[in-house]
């Protein structure tokens, strides 16, 4: 299916302050942030034109297909299908990162492990940074009896779309005098 992109309309009910306009990456000019509302594909069809190879960071928190009927979205789909729709917006997002761009997204083990294989080939397995594992909730802690195992990590997997990323790492100063000292604090306790 080709999908054609739309004309992007700015509401000034939900615009705001002045922003200055800069140019990104790839020469087109940026005229701030943006809040879309409306289908995702259709958007992303439409940034696709002006922002490709620009976008620096893209964290998604895509739907994690757990059998479960939201009341804005249906969350049970068969897996194949939602596996190409994901494919489809995750193209799109690839085309839209920058060169030296990262991308993070958050999901559970419902869909994480088939995800991770999707990323792989859609961003190149040499591209996988890392996965984070972030606890979202606490089993002892938890109001629902409803099942025998309560689910309480979730995945973030980061990729980068070329080695051209490269994370801002704090710097902390250090020197020989300390590692010394650690290193002898080390050695007087376990003797």
């Amino acid at each position: 299916e080709n999908i054609e992109p739309r004309i992007l309309i700015e509401n000034p009910e939900y615009s705001y302050g002045e922003v200055e306009t800069e140019t990104l990456p790839n020469g087109k000019p940026w005229n701030g942030n943006m809040l879309i509302h409306g289908d995702n594909l259709l958007a992303l069809k439409s940034l696709e034109q002006t922002y490709s190879n620009s976008v620096k960071c893209i964290y998604i928190d895509p739907p994690y297909n757990t059998g479960n009927a939201f009341e804005h979205y249906d969350d049970m789909l068969e897996h194949s299908i939602w596996f190409s729709l994901m494919k489809e917006r995750l193209e799109i997002l690839h085309t839209l990162l920058a060169e030296d761009g990262f991308f993070c997204c958050q999901i559970d083990d419902n869909e994480g492990h088939y995800l991770r294989v999707l990323l792989d080939e859609i961003f190149g397995r040499s591209n996988y940074l890392t996965t984070f594992y972030i606890r979202v909730r606490y089993a002892e802690k938890t109001l629902k009896q409803d099942m025998d195992y309560h689910k309480e990590i979730e995945f973030i997997h980061v990729y980068r779309k070329s080695a051209k990323s490269k994370p801002n790492k704090n710097e902390v100063p250090y020197s020989y005098d300390d590692f010394n000292k650690y290193s002898l604090v080390c050695q007087t306790r376990s003797a």
